[in-house]
Order: C-alpha cells, then sequence, then structure tokens
C-alpha cells in the first residue's frame, strides 16, 4: 500500500477532476491577443485614444488574472503537478506584458507606436505558447474510486 502512494503521482490542483489552472489561463490569453488587436486598431484609426484606453484596461485584466495563473501555476510545479517550461514563458509573457503596460501609460502615438505594439506582440506569442504547452493531455480517463 506504501508503495503504491510513493509511486501515485501527484495531480494539479483541481475542480471536478479540471485543472484550475487550464481554467484561469484562458483569461490573459485572450486579454493579450485583445491588447493586440486593440493597438493595431489605434495605428489603423490614426490615433484615437480609445483604443489606447482599451489596450490599457485589457493589459491589466491580464496582468490581474496572469498572475492569479502564476501562483497556481508555481504551486502546481512545485508539487510536481505541472511543467515548468510553460510556466517560464507565463513569467516571461507576464514579464513583457506588464512592461507593455508601463509604455501604455505614456501619452499620445507614442504608447502604442511601436514599442507598446511590438510588446504586445511578443507577449501575445509568449502566452500563446505556454498555454499550449500547458494543456493536459489525457490518453486514457481513469475511473477514481
Amino acid at each position: 500500500m506504501a508503495e503504491t502512494m510513493a509511486r501515485r503521482p501527484l495531480r494539479p490542483i483541481s475542480i471536478v477532476r479540471r485543472p484550475i489552472y487550464s481554467v484561469i489561463l484562458p483569461v490573459p490569453v485572450v486579454c493579450f491577443l485583445g491588447a493586440v488587436l486593440t493597438d493595431l486598431a489605434y495605428q489603423c484609426s490614426g490615433g484615437t485614444l480609445l483604443w489606447v484606453n482599451f489596450s490599457s484596461w485589457l493589459i491589466a485584466a491580464g496582468l490581474l488574472f496572469g498572475a492569479i495563473a502564476l501562483v497556481i501555476g508555481l504551486i502546481d510545479a512545485i508539487r510536481g503537478g505541472a511543467l515548468w517550461i510553460p510556466f517560464g514563458l507565463l513569467v516571461a509573457a507576464w514579464v513583457v506584458e506588464f512592461i507593455n503596460s508601463l509604455v501604455h501609460a505614456r501619452d499620445g502615438w507614442t504608447a502604442v507606436v511601436p514599442a507598446g505594439l511590438i510588446l504586445s506582440i511578443i507577449g501575445a506569442l509568449l502566452i500563446l505558447v505556454s498555454g499550449w504547452l500547458s494543456q493536459p493531455r489525457y490518453a486514457v480517463v481513469e475511473d477514481v474510486r
């Protein structure tokens, strides 16, 4: 009995057999992708400040939920239930988007073009790869009774 408990891998923190990390992570993914789209809309609109405000709010929401995903991912990674590479990519995306939020806090055209747009694209790509690599891949569904 003790041997089977010792060999059993730890599962990620979950609710109803669904890892919380994979439930929280889509929120910053959508927010950071939305920030890329609103940055592009700002550039194409000729400088309508409404799009800068949208980008700033999307980045702020993405950072908030990204921080929650970071805490949950760190707990899972320490317990052995998650991979370190997606966690590292999420950290990198969060840092890039934090710097991006500081760039977006500037005034006028330079808040987005070119540095803000480039940072938005890099952060969105990093979090997309992190989300792709962190998705659970189950070959067989176990009956845990």
